[in-house]
This record gives structure tokens, sequence and C-alpha cells, in this order.
């Protein structure tokens, strides 16, 4: 067998293997136009189950235990990849910090509380050492609500609590988020940032994995940084954010 090499001309070089870069703005435009694009499309398969199942009544037919189950399993799976999609949105449209104003902390915390919905059995704390930071509201937002989520999403009983801390060194203002959930072992602290990364079954917990990758992104778009604090204890998480130029003097 002959064997044919290729031959390259003297001096030239092979490209060099680059690591992956993070996605840029068009990247992220182009995810968040087929994203809302897409939702759409789920919205119409959320509603179609049930009609079908209508009409197979109407027509005086029985919809069978199984029929029922099938419904049901794909409406479960529709949900979730409907959720996934709202996240993906949000995920490429945090950090652009396009209408940073004056925002009051307490009301973006209330917001952010209001809308993850705090479960019966919880309690939240909170402490702000300032009142007021310049921010894309947005922003401020969706990081209170991603990190009361995750705080109250993984916890592993049917009652806890988390704390929420706000101070401020110079220009920058550090955001710390401590609940008495299960914990994270060290191993995973820089995994759980990456998107799409759960620790979890999400049959077991029902999430797209970006919350923690929402943060960090947030956190770098201000020139900060987001990772976890270990305290040393067999339970609890404490996620840290520090942004900077954010606060107010």
């Amino acid at each position: 067998m002959t064997q044919r090499l290729l031959k390259l001309p003297a001096g030239h070089k092979l490209p060099s293997r680059e690591p992956p870069q993070p996605p840029g703005a068009d990247a992220e435009e182009f995810i968040h136009l087929v994203s809302h694009d897409l939702r759409g499309s789920i919205r119409a398969l959320l509603e179609l189950p049930e009609w079908i199942a209508e009409d197979i009544e109407d027509a005086g037919l029985e919809v069978s235990p199984a029929v029922h189950s099938s419904i049901a399993l794909m409406m479960r799976h529709t949900r979730r990849l409907d959720r996934m999609l709202v996240d993906l949105l949000q995920y490429s449209r945090a950090g652009r910090g396009r209408n940073v104003s004056e925002v009051e902390l307490r009301q973006a915390f209330d917001a952010a509380v209001e809308e993850v919905g705090l479960p019966k059995g919880f309690e939240i704390d909170h402490y702000f050492g300032c009142d007021c930071v310049r921010v894309d509201e947005q922003d401020l937002h969706s990081l209170f609500a991603a990190l009361i989520g995750n705080a109250i999403k993984h916890h592993d009983r049917c009652s806890g609590r988390v704390e929420v801390v706000v101070k401020t060194e110079g220009a920058a203002m550090i955001v710390t988020v401590s609940d008495d959930g299960p914990g994270i072992p060290p191993r995973y602290h820089e995994r759980v940032f990456q998107p799409m990364t759960t620790l979890r079954s999400r049959d077991e917990v029902e999430g797209s994995g970006l919350g923690l990758a929402l943060v960090r992104k947030i956190a770098t778009a201000y020139r900060g940084h987001a990772g976890l604090i270990s305290t040393g204890a067999g339970r609890g998480t404490t996620v840290s954010v520090r942004m900077e130029g954010v606060a107010m003097k």
C-alpha cells in the first residue's frame, strides 16, 4: 500500500488550536432572535395536547388513562423547554447595560422576591449597606432573582432560610446570598457557573442550568466576578458577586 503524505511548503506552520471563545454580541443577538421565534411554536405545543384530548372527548370517545399520562408528560417537557427558552432569552440580554440609571436596591429586591415566590416555610433576611446603585435595572433584578431562586430551588428541605447582604467597597458593590441548603462540594464550585449545568437531574429539580451562569455574566459585564465562598460547614452555600463602578458616593 502506498502511503501518501501531505507535503507543506518550508516554513509553513499549522494553525494552532485556540480555546473556544465566549459568544460575542452577534452570537447573543442571534440566540435572542431564535429563542424569541421558537417560543411561538412552544406555546402552540402547550395548547395542542389539550385540544386533541377535548376533540377526542367531543367525538364521544374515551380518553384512556395511558393517553392522559402521555399528554401530561408531553406538556411537562414542553413547559420545561419553554422555561429554558425564557432563561436563554434572559441570558442573551444580560449585562448589556443599555439603561444604566439610579436604582433602589429595596425595590429591585422586593420585585425579585415576588417573581421567585417564597415557598411556605422559607424565610428571607436582607441587609443593605446602601440605598441605591447605578446599574441597568433589569440586570439588578435578574441578579437578585437568579441568586434567590437558586437558593430556594436547590434546597433539600421543606423549610429554610436565605440571607441577602449588600455592601460597598469604594465604587464597588458586593452582594452575598447565603442559604442553609445541602451545600455544594468544592470540586463543583467552578463548574456550577458554566451555562446549562445542573448537578441534579431535571426530573428532580426543574431548571435550565443558566442561573449562576447568568449571575457571572452580569458580574463580568460590570468588571467584577462571581464565585462560591467555602464556609467549611457541611451544609449551606454562599455566593459572592462583585460589581465595579456601580456604588453611589
